[in-house]
């Protein structure tokens, strides 16, 4: 009989936890809050809580199991099991989960970055069905990617390949990003760079629709995009350069590796075709013809669930 998986989506606010089938399916799924503040070990036992409340919800033994995959949103290190570095949860650094949890549960246990997971997911059941080459990338808080090639996720020397987010546009460039160098794709297509985008207009003195949406209160990402969705000319163009920079910066990526699909979520993403349209002209006017015609852009498919199921996966990639 096939074995199910337990993939796990780490979150800065939410742990989800899901039993997946081999064909895919959600058997069950649960979400815990990760409370990083109470630190690693809490959150660790939290997260162990979750595994065995699964394990007696679904029935299943240690020998129904045939792996446990986690995705972090940060670095990790895949052939170790440690988590490296996670930037928006405090207090994880050089944690060696996948070597607690297999001692916790004797199951194998997988870790990689959730993005990366993501595109496994969406490889294998998603929009990249079929693929051999693609590109999957989440525009949220940062621009994340996993890179598929020859069928295979392109982990990298140091198991950082795929940050698309760091691609310059710019050789001096005015925005400081996160990194700490300037220039970089993700200082201006990102959740922060459209809010202060749409600020930057209001102090112009623009009338617009989120600013009325907002009521008083902080403008944000998904207040601008409904303003936009609801046909707002500002918010329209905001989304418009957001998505001329971001197929700028994914003209340089498909003129160096050439894949047939490019798959764009994330929170940013969910305004569909008013970016997609800008960033699909500008990649075919700035790539290279052979590689621009042989590329599709398309929207992701799995939604919230790519990372539970992505990483369900890892214990075959």
């Amino acid at each position: 009989m096939a074995k199910n998986r337990i993939g796990i989506d780490v979150g800065g606010t939410n742990i989800k936890v899901a039993l997946v089938s081999k064909s895919g399916e959600i058997i069950y799924s649960n979400s815990i809050p990760t409370r990083s503040e109470m630190g690693y070990e809490y959150t660790v036992n939290n997260m162990k809580q979750a595994i065995s409340t699964l394990m007696e919800e679904t029935k299943s033994t240690k020998n129904d199991i045939e792996g446990i995959g986690f995705g972090f949103p940060g670095q990790v290190d895949y052939k170790t099991g440690m988590v490296k570095n996670l930037p928006n949860i405090p207090g994880w650094v050089n944690v060696p989960i996948a070597e607690i949890i297999e001692k916790e549960f004797g199951i194998t246990t997988k870790i990689d970055n959730d993005v990366r997971c993501a595109a496994l997911g969406e490889l294998k059941y998603g929009a990249g069905k079929g693929c051999e080459n693609l590109i999957c990338i989440t525009v949220g808080t940062g621009i994340g990617s996993g890179i598929i090639l020859n069928g295979k996720l392109v982990r990298g020397a140091s198991n950082a390949a795929g940050e698309i987010g760091h691609i310059k546009l710019f050789a001096q460039g005015d925005k400081l990003c996160g990194c700490g160098d300037y220039g970089c794709l993700e200082a201006y297509v990102s959740g922060p760079s459209i809010v202060e985008m749409a600020n930057n207009y209001l102090k112009g003195g623009k009338s617009t629709k989120y600013r009325e949406m907002a009521n008083g209160g902080e403008i944000t990402p998904f207040i601008v995009a409904q303003a936009a969705l609801q046909g707002d000319v500002v918010a329209k163009s905001i989304y418009t350069i957001m998505g001329e920079y971001l197929g700028l910066g994914l003209a340089s990526v498909v003129n160096l590796l050439n894949p047939e699909k490019i798959i764009i979520g994330g929170g940013v993403a969910g305004c569909g075709d008013l970016l997609l349209n800008p960033l699909k002209e500008t990649l075919m006017k700035r790539a290279m013809k052979v590689s621009a015609d042989a590329v599709e852009i398309v929207p992701a498919q799995l939604g919230n669930t790519a990372g539970v199921i992505g990483s369900s996966l890892l214990i075959e990639s």
